[in-house]
């Protein structure tokens, strides 16, 4: 299982933010710095970055200089997902050393471009699935909802040849409550779809809960950022056996 550990940008700075609410948007002493932070995930051995541009994913503001500053500096993946709602946009991220994009909005409302998207980048496309309890999926920064659930959008994308996909509990993300395991266990089990889950994780046991159930890896925010536990420790759980 790989560990993503979350970089989320807002006004140039590494937040966290509670249930993707803006105002609630929280920086850490020393971990203000994308690079710096990217970096720091870097040498403690991360698997790969997952770097979200929440200014762009809410229609405020464009981080991508300092997104590119990153994927400069560290040597392992770096996911990017956030606003990223057309088909130049997702080209300029993968010609400039992305190794994933992650496309919400313009998956669920642009499918030809997704097509054209996918044919071209093949796996270097994920879909990002964030979804409410009832596991209707959210698109547009969080702000509307789709007539979809996970599960049939997973059917959905793999027709489309998509084969990686973003969990995300939009009620949990921030939260440190623990995972949404139920809709993350019934993805899992779709041949081929690789899972990475994200939202609410809160200790050890939320991990190796979700290596259980076959997960391909993990976004880790808040819980590094406090630190409830280490990202050696996770790594630990997800290589361990």
């Amino acid at each position: 299982m790989k560990i993503f550990p979350a970089v989320d940008i807002m006004d140039g700075k590494v937040v966290r933010l509670f249930k993707g609410l803006p105002e609630t948007a929280k920086t850490y002493i020393g971990l203000e710095n994308p690079v710096a932070v990217a970096k720091k995930w870097e040498n403690e051995g991360a698997d790969g970055l997952h770097v979200v541009d929440l200014d762009a994913a809410l229609g405020r503001g464009d981080n991508s200089d300092t997104i590119f500053e990153i994927a400069r500096n560290v040597k392992i993946p770096v996911h990017v997902g956030g606003g990223i709602r057309s088909e130049e946009m997702a080209e300029k991220f993968l010609s400039m050393g992305i190794d994933k994009i992650i496309i919400g909005t313009l998956a669920f409302k642009k499918s030809k471009a997704l097509v054209r998207l996918v044919e071209r980048f093949g796996d270097h496309i994920v879909i990002a699935l964030d979804y409410k309890e009832n596991g209707k999926v959210m698109i547009e920064g969080w702000r509307e909802t789709v007539e979809l659930g996970v599960e049939d959008a997973i059917q959905k994308f793999q027709k489309l040849k998509v084969k990686t996909f973003l969990l995300t509990s939009v009620s949990r993300n921030g939260t440190l409550k623990g995972v949404s395991v139920n809709i993350v266990k019934k993805a899992c089990t779709y041949k081929e779809a690789r899972v990475i889950a994200a939202g609410g994780i809160q200790s050890l046991n939320d991990l190796a809960l979700l290596k259980s159930i076959g997960v391909y890896g993990v976004v880790i925010g808040k819980a590094l950022y406090e630190g409830i536990f280490s990202l050696k420790e996770a790594l630990k759980i997800a290589r361990e056996g």
